[in-house]
C-alpha cells in the first residue's frame, strides 16, 4: 500500500519544466527520504502533493485519495511542514500553536492545552511555551513548526527540509524525532538536500535532479544496484573513453594515481575487463563493487552542492 503516488506528475512555470513527469511511489509506513541539490524540483513535487499549487499534467494521490479532487477528505490525516515555519512574532510558542489547533475543524477544544503541550514537549520546547516567537532562535521556529503538525495524529507527514537552521543536537533530536515517528506506523516524506540528514533515519529514497526522479526505492537496493570500478593503468584517457563508450556514467580520470573510475551500472565487470584490454588499455588493476551511500548520491546529483552538511 503506497501513502503517495503520483503518475508523471509534472509542473511548467512557463516554458520552464521545474518537475518532470515524476512517478513517486511512497509506502505506507516508510520514512522516505525526498532527496536533491537545491532547486531540483523538490518543494515545487511537495506543493502539489498538498493541492497548494496545481500541476501542468499527471495526477497524484495521498493516502488512497486523489489530489486535489479529494483534498479536504485527505489532508486532515496529514501534517506538512512547507518552505519554513511562519507565526505571529508577538504571541508565544503556545499561543501560536492554539491559533493553529481552533483552525482545525476536527480537534476538540476541550483537549487542545493538553494536545499542544504534548506537541512541544515532544520537540523540546516545553519550558520556553511562554516565550514570544519573535525571541526564539531560528532552530527554535524550526521545532515550533514540526510541533505544528503533531497537534493531531496523522497518517503522513510531509517535512520540507526541517532541520534547517538547527544546530547540530537540534539536528539529532529532529533525526531521532522522525525516526521514533516511522516506528510507531506513521509515514514520514522528508525533504532535504543533505544526505546525512536522512540517510541515517530513512528506509527509502527518492533523487531528484533537475526536475526528474533519477532513482527510488529501498536504500539498501539502491545501493547495491550500483557497482562502481576503479582501474588502475596509465591509460585513462584511453580507458574513460572505453568505460563510457560501455555505458558507464560518472567517469572520471584522476591522473595522479593512474585511476579512472565508473558506475557500472548493469555493465558486468569482467565486460569492462575484456573491452579494455580489446581497446588495448594497459590495465595494471582492476576492482569493483558497491561505493558508499554518499558516493552513490553524488554519481546521481552531481557535484557541486553539500552531501554530508
Amino acid at each position: 500500500m503506497l501513502a503517495v503516488q503520483t503518475w508523471e506528475l509534472t509542473k511548467r512555470f512557463g516554458s520552464q519544466t521545474v518537475v518532470d513527469g515524476i512517478d513517486l511511489a511512497v509506502p505506507a509506513g516508510s520514512v522516505y527520504g525526498f532527496l536533491g541539490p537545491n532547486g531540483s524540483g523538490k518543494t515545487t513535487t511537495i506543493r502539489m502533493l498538498l493541492g497548494l499549487i496545481g500541476p501542468s499534467a499527471g495526477r497524484s494521490e495521498l493516502l488512497g485519495l486523489p489530489v486535489p479532487g479529494q483534498a479536504e477528505a485527505a489532508l486532515h490525516r496529514v501534517g506538512a511542514l512547507v518552505e519554513g515555519p511562519a507565526f505571529h512574532p508577538y504571541l508565544s510558542g503556545r499561543a501560536n500553536l492554539a491559533r493553529l489547533d481552533v483552525a482545525d475543524r476536527r480537534a476538540d477544544p476541550r483537549t487542545s492545552r493538553a494536545r499542544v503541550d504534548a506537541a512541544l514537549d515532544r520537540v523540546g520546547l516545553l519550558a520556553a511555551a511562554e516565550k514570544r516567537y519573535r525571541a526564539y532562535s531560528l532552530g527554535m521556529r524550526q521545532r515550533l513548526a514540526i510541533a505544528g503538525t503533531l497537534l493531531m495524529p496523522r497518517e503522513l507527514l510531509v517535512l520540507d527540509e526541517p532541520t534547517n537552521g538547527l544546530d547540530p543536537q537540534g539536528t539529532r533530536e529532529v533525526r531521532a524525532l522522525i525516526g521514533s515517528l516511522g516506528s510507531e506506523g506513521t509515514t514520514v516524506l522528508v525533504s532535504s538536500h543533505l544526505l546525512s540528514e536522512v540517510a541515517q533515519v530513512c528506509s527509502h529514497l527518492g533523487v531528484m535532479r533537475e526536475g526528474r526522479l533519477v532513482a527510488q526505492g529501498p536504500i539498501t537496493e539502491l545501493q547495491g544496484a550500483a557497482t562502481r570500478a576503479t582501474v588502475r593503468t596509465d591509460d585513462g584517457e584511453q580507458a574513460a573513453y572505453v568505460l563510457r563508450e560501455l555505458g558507464a556514467t560518472g567517469v572520471s580520470v584522476d591522473a595522479e594515481h593512474a585511476q579512472v573510475r565508473g558506475e557500472l551500472g548493469a555493465i558486468a565487470p569482467e565486460k569492462a575487463v575484456a573491452a579494455l584490454v580489446h581497446a588495448g588499455v594497459a590495465v595494471r588493476g582492476f576492482s569493483s563493487g558497491a561505493p558508499d551511500l554518499e558516493d552513490w548520491f553524488v554519481g546521481l546529483t552531481g557535484e557541486g552542492f553539500d552531501v554530508s552538511g
